[in-house]
């Protein structure tokens, strides 16, 4: 299965990856969710980092993650 090399969530690597992911999603989408406070913490945490940049780290953490393999 191809998809089983990219999804380890036991990797520290993995974990590393997702986490700035997750928080760019939140931040695009804070027009839809209202959560403004959170977001302005999200975005402080992450060195206000735009939500695009975020998303694009994150998936080129798991992209390369999953080209390393085992």
């Amino acid at each position: 299965m191809r998809c089983a090399r990219y999804f380890k969530p036991w990797s520290l690597t993995w974990i590393a990856s997702v986490m700035p992911l997750a928080a760019g999603l939140f931040l695009a989408f804070e027009p839809v969710h209202h959560l403004d406070d959170w977001a302005r913490a999200i975005s402080a945490a992450f060195g206000d980092a735009s939500p695009y940049v975020l998303i694009n780290a994150g998936l080129a953490g798991i992209g390369l993650r999953g080209a390393i393999g085992e």
